[in-house]
């Protein structure tokens, strides 16, 4: 057997049985962990990914075909997020902790009882891997960094599209948190299709984290809310992230967004779920014409032969399609750039209006104004939609009642990859972007996918957690009586 094959092999039954029960047992001991401790497991597993980053970034290039750039900038993403997210534990905001104290006068016609609210973890959560950012969104990636700060044990199904570098970077993640002096069980590693939903059906696993297909991920969440008692399933699906282009922005700026749309388009080989799959453009705008003609970064290499099935089983279809013509891409290396009509759309939306996840777009011509705000307004849900303009009109604004009606970020003037790890960002969307388009899983926001809200009522101080007691020792930021207090 290979060194990769061995990497890769199934998980067996007891193997998966035995990392739920573990991670179950350690449940309990690590929502107890002082935050002090949570938080230096976040920053120890950064360090330990900093410093063994060109072994890492190595087995990445070999097993995704991507480039040292962007893998670098990657590793350098992940290890940023779980610095975040170790700030945002020793912070304690994320508890949400709020206290109303007894008020015999209340308004509502009867006593208020002392009650004392605050977020406590769920439980284990299993993350599904994804394929096309072996670092950001796989072991060590969002999911897990926001899930082991809510103080939920983490069990990690890898992607089979990079077995070598998961077993790596889940040997260093153990490291560190036996070094931290956790439980045995807050962290888990599983190979393997039929190990992943013997996982998700374990009575152990509280919630759910997926990054990957529609069609894969819905299958999922079928299976998370059939079980005995459903959980949480927090799935980012699929997203075509719409453009619009108007007529003033089409004419002023077609240099600019050409060069612009071809980049976004190339970047990574369209492996992106923020890639933009439709651009709207004015008929006849000279912008078609430089998208033509304009230099184009060379795409790249797919990142396996699924991924390289699943976006030709995708294309097909679309270029097939009797109201749609290529305007370039034929050449090997080359993004793929299609046209049709606002109209041909509007009368074919399931089929025109698809995801496909590689180097591909659709371009879609518009009359008016009308037709424009028509094709905005057939929109489902979204990760993100773009505005491209010059100026806030009438149609604009109707651009953005639309875009903000179906999509968890709406952009102006600029382009949806390159997703920035913040406090303020959203990355989710109504379905079929996500399934739970109340959360995001990018940004410190993440963590609330993986708490809830216990209230305490008339319990004696000493009865209470810790960070709900009188004299607050571990001085946590927290309302008392609806207002803010330290």
């Amino acid at each position: 057997m290979t060194s990769k094959e061995a990497a890769s092999a199934e998980s067996a039954v007891a193997e998966v049985d035995a990392i739920a029960e573990a991670a179950a047992n350690a449940a309990g001991a690590w929502a107890a962990m002082d935050l002090v401790v949570r938080a230096r497991a976040l920053d120890g597993i950064a360090e330990r990914l900093d410093a063994h980053s060109a072994e890492l970034i190595a087995l990445a290039v070999r097993e995704t075909h991507l480039a040292v750039p962007r893998l670098a900038g990657e590793l350098k993403r992940t290890s940023f997020q779980l610095r975040l997210f170790a700030q945002v534990v020793r912070d304690g905001g994320f508890l949400d902790v709020r206290i109303d104290s007894a008020d015999p006068e209340w308004p509502m016609g009867a006593p208020r009882p002392d009650l004392r609210r605050m977020n406590v973890p769920l439980g284990p959560v299993l993350n599904f891997a994804a394929s096309n950012f072996p670092f950001a969104f796989s072991v060590a990636g969002g999911d897990t960094a926001s899930a082991l700060a809510a103080g939920c044990p983490v069990i990690v199904k890898a992607n089979p599209g990079h077995p070598e570098l998961s077993r790596a970077v889940g040997a260093l993640i153990d490291e560190v948190i036996d070094e931290c002096g956790a439980p045995s069980g807050t962290f888990g590693l599983i190979f393997g299709r039929d190990a992943g939903v013997q996982a998700l059906r374990h009575p152990a696993v509280s919630a759910v984290a997926f990054t990957g297909s529609t069609a894969g991920g819905r299958a999922l969440y079928d299976l998370a809310c059939a079980r005995p008692v459903p959980i949480p399933f927090y799935g980012e699906l699929g997203s075509i992230n719409p453009v619009f282009v108007t007529p003033e922005a089409a004419r002023a700026r077609a240099v600019e967004i050409a060069s612009g749309l071809l980049t976004a388009v190339s970047s990574s080989a369209g492996q992106l779920c923020t890639k933009p799959g439709l651009v709207a453009v004015p008929e006849g705008a000279p912008i078609l014409d430089e998208l033509r003609s304009a230099a184009a970064p060379p795409t790249g290499e797919l990142l396996n032969d699924q991924i390289a099935a699943g976006f030709a089983h995708a294309v097909e279809p679309v270029r097939a399609h009797p109201q749609v013509r290529t305007l370039r891409g034929e050449r090997p290396g080359e993004a793929l750039l299609l046209v049709t009509t606002a109209q041909a759309v509007l009368a074919d939306r399931d089929e025109l209006m698809r995801e496909m996840f590689g180097p591909a777009t659709l371009l879609v011509t518009y009359r008016d104004a009308a037709e424009l705000l028509e094709l905005a307004r057939s929109l489902h849900g979204e990760l993100t939609v773009s505005v491209f303009g010059e100026q806030a009109d009438d149609t604009t604004h109707g651009l953005f009642a639309a875009a903000a009606r179906v999509a968890g970020r709406v952009l102006w003037n600029s382009w949806p990859t390159g997703l920035s790890v913040t406090y303020a960002q959203q990355h989710g969307g109504p379905y079929p972007a996500t399934t739970a388009a109340g959360t995001t899983s990018v940004g410190t926001g993440a963590i609330t996918r993986f708490l809830r809200p216990v209230a305490f009522q008339s319990v004696p101080d000493e009865l209470l957690p810790p960070q709900l007691r009188a004299a607050n020792p571990l001085g946590l930021p927290r309302s008392v009586d609806g207002v803010r207090a330290q």
